[in-house]
């Protein structure tokens, strides 16, 4: 009997046969607990990255030709993750089609950064590439310690001419471009990494529990308040016993700010920092996001998870997959694992929805990407990049959407393949969902080299507002403490 599209998704690499549904919920952990103990580098040292003039793509000349490096090796430094499963399974063929031979070393969320840290400080080029997020660029990228890839997507005589550039979703590509200039909007001239795979951050739902209670996904934010709170009176009648309203992350980390909070913030027009005469200005403790905070922590205080302060998205999603939560605000990929079949008790009763609108329409959404970089001290650059743009390219990635686990493209093309689209058809309200927000989908933070202690701040913040501090007082005192830290 063939495999149907859900269970397809969860074929592994690495010879295993299938993937354990603790290792996909494991490895979509990067949008918390991963990069959340990534040590912060000095703000200093901007400007160091390697000029374009001088980069090592200019010495590649002649016609493309996916052989030219057949002899290499080249070392990868990865994440344990489905992508990095997906890549692994696939490696063959890299090595058939360009004779290049792939090393790489595989470490576990909890210590990924650290290694990834240490390789790229020594600057020993012990491994060529690795695998990144946005926001690690705002600390690897002003130390010199990423190789710019435009020059590279720009030779002719180094890129393959299907590579299509123009392919990638913008918001996507943009992500790994910065000036390094703190407050700077994310775009320019440079490529610090290229999108591999990412995730939006939306509503999940049990859409069962929905029919039963007779209740619809919330368009406003006063709605999804009031929505949380009846799913919490009314479940247990329904027969969820222990289901709560709503769950989004609630743990002293950067990451509980970035998905639902930064969405929703966002949405309502609001930023956490603007720029002054040249300087970084916090902005979360103005009136409008002072109310915002307030009722977000209201709402999880009323119908959150009793726990909530030691919430992570690990957390979020194994509630929803039990049937504890009626629905979370988080990343689409931590409740897709869940609707898998066999997955958990939720599985088969998950739908998605974009969540709530800002006052003005908006579907703002904040996003986590993982990407691919380069090392700027790799000795193997050229045969690195042929690596690169494979492993970005559409062939790959096309193989990776339908065969294996990426479930949100990153390129234009592979989301319009008909296989893809077939598969995610199971699962209700998934495509249309991508399909709303994946324009509105960017990084909603201003890009700035203190990003993870400013967002760790800011979460302890919440969990003050949320145990019962004063908010205008909370967040004028984390106001107070930031201004002088990222302007430092």
């Amino acid at each position: 009997m063939a495999a149907s599209g859900h269970d397809k998704f969860l074929g592994a690499g690495l010879g295993s046969g299938r993937l354990s549904r603790r290792s996909l919920l494991r490895g979509i952990g990067a949008t918390a607990g991963l990069a959340a103990s990534l040590p912060v580098l000095s703000a200093c040292g901007f400007g160091g990255a390697s000029d374009s003039a001088g980069s090592a793509a200019n010495d590649i000349s002649g016609s493309f030709d996916w052989k030219k490096h057949s002899g290499q090796e080249i070392k990868l430094l990865l994440n344990k993750h489905p992508y990095q499963e997906a890549l692994v399974a696939n490696l063959g063929k890299f090595t058939e089609q360009t004779g290049i031979k792939v090393n790489y070393d595989v470490f576990p969320e909890d210590n990924y950064f650290d290694k990834v840290t240490l390789e790229l400080r020594s600057k020993a080029g012990n491994y060529d590439a690795f695998m990144l997020g946005a926001y690690m660029v705002w600390q690897y990228g002003p130390p010199g310690y990423l190789e710019d890839l435009k020059p590279w997507i720009d030779n002719t005589a180094a890129t393959n001419a299907d590579f299509a550039p123009d392919d990638f979703f913008p918001n996507l590509l943009q992500a790994g471009q910065w000036s390094f200039k703190n407050g700077d909007p994310l775009g320019g001239g440079k490529q610090w990494m290229l999108p591999w795979g990412w995730e939006t951050n939306v509503v999940a739902y049990n859409s069962e529990l929905f029919t039963k209670l007779g209740l619809k996904p919330a368009e406003t934010f006063d709605e999804l308040v009031e929505l949380a709170a009846a799913i919490k009176q009314k479940a247990p009648g329904a027969g969820y016993p222990d289901m709560y309203g709503i769950a989004v992350r609630g743990s002293k980390s950067w990451a509980t700010m970035h998905p639902g909070f930064m969405t929703m913030y966002s949405r309502f027009g609001l930023k956490d920092f603007t720029v002054a005469d040249g300087k970084l200005e916090p902005a979360m403790n103005s009136a409008a996001a002072v109310d915002f905070t307030t009722r977000w922590a209201s709402m999880v205080k009323a119908s959150g998870p009793a726990s909530w302060p030691t919430y992570s998205w690990y957390n979020c999603s194994g509630d929803l997959g039990a049937q504890k939560a009626g629905m979370m605000f988080d990343a689409d990929t931590a409740a897709y694992f869940q609707s898998v079949p066999g997955a958990s008790q939720a599985a088969g009763k998950l739908a998605f929805h974009p969540g709530p609108k800002g006052p003005d329409g908006s579907l703002a959404t904040n996003m986590w990407i993982w990407s691919l970089g380069m090392n700027s001290a790799s000795k193997k650059k050229a045969a690195t990049w042929w690596f690169l743009q494979w492993a970005t390219g559409k062939d790959h990635l096309t193989y990776a959407a339908t065969q294996q686990s990426h479930i949100d493209p990153v390129r234009k093309s592979v989301a319009d393949n008909a296989e893809y689209k077939q598969r995610l058809s199971n699962t209700p309200g998934f495509l249309d969902t991508f399909d709303a927000v994946v324009n509105d989908t960017k990084i909603q933070f201003t890009p700035q080299t203190q990003f993870f202690d400013a967002t760790t701040s800011w979460a302890e913040a919440l969990q003050k507002i949320y145990g019962g501090e004063n908010a205008q007082s909370v967040l004028d005192a984390l106001a107070a403490d930031l201004k002088t830290k990222v302007n430092s």
